[in-house]
C-alpha cells in the first residue's frame, strides 16, 4: 500500500479534485442531451426536493485575458495525448507541482501577440464582465426567457460545449487542430505550440468559501463575446446543488447571488424553478471568510480507483476503519492484492494499530480550531513574537504548554505551525541526541553544524529558524539547507540572519534582518545564525562532515534520491534525526533504509512539538499531522565493529592486551643485540 497524504502539495490534490468533477460535470450534460424535455424537467424536481442550505451560494463569473495554458505532447498515459488524467488521480500521482511541467504549464498570452492585440481586446472588452450582452427581445426581456430555454439553447451552445470540454477532459486533442482550423485567431504565434486560451470561468461558492462547481469556456466557437451563458450557468447550478464538489450531502441554497449584471437578470426567470431565491440586485463584492482553508475544497477518494465522494459512496475498511474504497469490488482487489506486502490484509491490523494513536496525537493544549497560519509571515502587520524575556529558561522544554509559557504565547496563536520546525531541531538538539549518543557531549559544544536534508517548505520559512537562537543563545549555529527542490538561483549562498533590536520577529524588517554574507565569520557571532545553502541532492553534496543531520517528513519511499543519499549518511556516521508525519511512514522509511544501507531506524516516538493542524488525507481516516513522529537512522556495522543501536561514529575495536608486551620486548631485544656489536 502507499498513501502519499502529507507529502503532495495542496495544489495538486485541489487540480484533481477540480478535474475529477468536471469531468463528470461534462459526461452528465452530454446524458441530458439524449432527452432534453424529460431530463430537465426530472432534475428540476429532484433538486426542488433537495434539503435547504443555510449558506448563500455565489456564482462567479471570471474572465481571463492574459494566461493560456500549453500542453506537452509525451503524456501517453490518461485519456488521450496531453495533460492525460493519470498524471493527477492515477496510480503513481505527481507529490510535487513541477511534477507537471513536461506536461502542463501556463504562459502569457500577451507576449508576441501584437499582430492580434486589438482583435483581443476587443473581444475581452466585451467579456470584462464575464459575459457578452444579451439583446433583448420584444419587450426588452433577455433572450429567451421562456420554460423552454435550456432545452432550445442546448442544440446551438450546449452539445458544442458538451463537444469542446469532452475534448479538454481527454487531454486537449483539439489544441494543434484548432491552430489548422483558425489559423487568423493564432497568426501571432507558431501554430504546432499555441496555447489553449480558457476565456472566462464559472465559478459556485457558498459564502465560506468551498468551491461546489465549476465549468471552463475555452477559447474558440464557444467564446463567452458570441454565447448566451445562461444555459451553461443554469446547467452549473443544477449539476452543483446535485452533486456538490465540497463536502455535504446534495443541497440547494436559501438565496443565490451572480457576480454579473447580465447573467443575473437571464437566470431571473430560471432560478426560481429550482425553488432558490435569487437575490434582487447581482453581487457587487466577495472574499472568502478568515476561517477559509485549503482543506474545506478536498473531497475523499477510493484508495484503489480514485474516484470522488461526489461520484461514489464511499466506506472506510470495516476492520481497520482506516482506508476508503469506494465498494467490494476495490475492497477485494486491495485485499489480495500481489505481493502480500504490499495487500491490504497485510497491512490492515497495523493500521488499526495507527487509528489507535489518534486521541494521543490530538492531545494539544491549543484553543483554536481553524486558520491559515502560513499568511502570518505576510503583510506588515505587529510583531508576530513577543520580546524575548529577559531571564534565560530555567529548565529544558519539553512540551508546547511550557515554551509558549515562558515565551509569552497565547495558546490561541496558530504561531506553532510555523515554530514546529525551529522547535523539532531543539528537542533533538536538547533531548534526544544526549539520550541516543551521550558520548558526543552535544548540549556542551559552542557551535554546531546542521544539515537540514532535502528541505522544502522548511526554507520558505527560513525566518522562524531564527527562534533557535533564543533558545541557545550560548551556541553558534550554522544551517545547510541541502536539496534538489531548493530555488536554483540560491545555490551555494550564505546568509547571516541577525538580530537588529530588542525584540524577534519572524517577519523581515522588524527586529531581524537577513543579509548576504561574505562567507567569513564575525566577531560575536554567536547572536547570529549562519545560513548556507546547496541545490543538489545530499549525496552530492561536498563540504566538511556536520555534527548533526535533520530531515522534516521526509519520505524515504517516495523520492528516488534516498536510495543515494541513506548510503551517504551510512559512510559519514553523524547522527541523523528524521521527522515522518504518520506512523506508515515511519514503516516505509525503515523498509527503505534497510534496502539501501542493510540499516534500519529506531522505533518512532510522537513529537512533542508537531504541528497542531491535523492534514486531512483524501483516500484514508489516519492521523496525520506534519512532523507528527521522530526517529534517527541505526546505520549497519562497521565491517569489523561491534553492533551499535543507535547511529554516529563508529567505536573503535577494543585494542588486545597481549600486543603492546611482545612489542616493547622486540625493542629491547634488538637494542640488545646491538650492543655487543658496538663494543668490538
Amino acid at each position: 500500500m502507499e498513501f502519499v497524504s502529507g507529502y503532495r502539495d495542496e495544489f495538486l490534490d485541489f487540480a484533481a479534485l477540480l478535474f475529477g468533477w468536471f469531468r463528470k460535470f461534462v459526461a452528465e450534460k452530454g446524458t441530458i442531451g439524449t432527452n432534453l424535455e424529460g431530463r430537465w424537467r426530472q432534475l428540476e424536481a429532484q433538486i426542488r426536493r433537495l434539503p435547504q442550505d443555510p449558506a448563500l451560494w455565489v456564482l462567479h463569473v471570471l474572465p481571463n485575458r492574459s494566461v493560456g495554458i500549453s500542453l506537452g505532447q509525451g503524456a501517453e498515459p490518461g485519456p488521450g495525448p496531453g495533460l492525460g488524467a493519470s498524471r493527477l488521480l492515477g496510480d503513481e500521482p505527481p507529490l510535487h507541482l513541477r511534477d507537471l511541467s513536461p506536461y502542463v504549464s501556463f504562459v502569457s498570452l500577451e507576449d508576441g501577440e501584437e499582430g492580434e492585440e486589438e482583435e483581443d481586446e476587443e473581444e475581452n472588452g466585451k467579456a470584462s464582465s464575464g459575459v457578452e450582452k444579451v439583446e433583448p427581445q420584444g419587450g426588452g426581456e433577455p433572450a429567451p426567457p421562456s420554460r423552454e430555454l435550456p432545452q432550445e439553447a442546448k442544440p446551438s451552445a450546449e452539445s458544442q460545449v458538451t463537444q469542446q470540454e469532452t475534448s479538454c477532459d481527454d487531454g486537449c486533442r483539439e489544441d494543434r487542430g484548432e491552430d489548422e482550423r483558425a489559423p487568423e485567431k493564432r497568426k501571432g504565434r507558431r501554430s504546432e505550440a499555441a496555447p489553449l486560451h480558457l476565456s472566462c470561468l464559472l465559478l459556485v461558492t457558498d459564502e465560506h468559501g468551498t468551491i461546489l462547481g465549476i465549468d471552463l469556456l475555452m477559447d474558440g466557437s464557444q467564446s463567452p463575446a458570441t454565447e448566451n451563458l445562461a444555459p451553461r450557468a443554469y446547467a452549473l447550478l443544477c449539476h452543483s446543488m446535485a452533486c456538490p464538489m465540497g463536502s455535504g450531502d446534495p443541497r440547494k441554497p436559501r438565496q443565490l447571488t451572480v457576480g454579473d449584471a447580465h447573467l443575473h437578470r437571464d437566470l431571473e426567470s430560471l432560478v426560481p424553478r429550482l425553488g432558490v431565491k435569487l437575490a434582487k440586485t447581482p453581487m457587487r463584492t466577495w472574499g472568502p471568510r478568515p476561517g477559509f482553508t485549503f482543506a474545506s475544497l478536498r473531497a475523499r477518494t477510493c484508495h484503489v480507483c480514485h474516484k470522488h465522494s461526489f461520484e461514489v459512496k464511499l466506506t472506510p475498511c470495516p476492520q481497520c476503519n482506516a482506508v476508503l474504497y469506494c465498494g467490494e469490488a476495490c475492497f477485494q482487489a486491495d485485499w489480495h492484492r500481489c505481493p502480500d506486502d504490499v495487500s491490504h490484509r497485510f497491512w490492515c491490523p497495523r493500521l488499526a494499530a495507527f487509528m489507535e494513536r489518534a486521541g494521543e496525537l490530538a492531545s494539544l493544549p491549543f484553543t483554536y480550531t481553524a486558520g491559515d497560519p502560513y499568511q502570518l509571515l505576510q503583510g506588515d502587520g505587529p510583531a508576530l513574537m513577543p520580546p524575548v524575556p529577559l531571564d534565560p529558561p530555567r529548565s529544558l522544554f519539553g512540551s508546547w504548554q511550557d515554551y509558549y509559557t515562558w515565551r509569552g504565547l497565547s495558546l490561541d496563536s496558530p504561531m506553532a505551525v510555523l515554530l514546529t520546525y525551529p522547535l523539532t531541531v531543539y528537542y533533538v538538539i536538547t533531548h534526544l541526541v544526549p539520550q541516543s549518543f551521550p558520548e558526543l557531549n552535544i548540549q556542551n559544544k559552542q557551535s554546531l553544524k546542521i544539515h537540514v536534508v532535502e528541505a522544502g517548505k522548511e526554507f520558505d520559512l527560513l525566518m522562524v529558524f531564527w527562534e533557535l537562537l533564543v533558545l541557545l543563545p550560548h551556541v553558534a549555529l550554522e544551517l545547510q539547507f541541502v536539496g534538489d527542490s531548493l530555488p536554483p538561483e540560491s545555490d551555494q549562498q550564505h546568509f547571516t540572519m541577525q538580530r537588529d533590536g530588542p525584540e524577534v520577529s519572524v517577519r523581515p524588517g522588524s527586529g531581524v534582518s537577513a543579509r548576504l554574507s561574505s562567507g567569513t565569520k564575525e566577531k560575536g557571532g554567536r547572536r547570529d545564525l549562519q545560513i548556507r545553502v546547496s541545490t543538489r541532492p545530499y549525496h552530492l553534496l561536498q563540504g566538511p562532515k556536520p555534527d548533526l543531520v535533520i530531515g522534516f517528513n521526509s519520505g524515504f519511499g517516495l523520492k528516488d534520491t534516498w536510495l543515494s543519499s541513506l548510503p551517504r549518511l551510512q559512510s559519514l556516521r553523524v547522527p541523523a534525526f528524521f521527522t515522518e508525519s504518520s506512523e506508515y511512514g515511519c514503516v516505509m522509511d525503515d523498509q527503505t533504509m534497510a534496502v539501501a544501507t542493510g540499516g534500519g531506524t529506531s522505533s518512532p516516538q510522537p513529537n512533542p512539538f508537531r504541528s497542531p493542524f491535523r492534514l486531512r488525507a483524501a483516500d484514508n481516516c489516519m492521523p496525520w499531522y506534519c512532523n507528527a513522529f521522530i526517529f534517527h537512522l541505526v546505520y549497519k556495522p562497521a565491517q569489523g565493529g561491534s553492533v551499535r543501536s543507535a547511529p554516529g561514529p563508529a567505536p573503535r575495536p577494543p585494542t588486545p592486551a597481549a600486543p603492546p608486551v611482545p612489542a616493547r620486548r622486540r625493542r629491547g631485544e634488538k637494542k640488545a643485540a646491538r650492543r655487543p656489536r658496538r663494543r668490538r
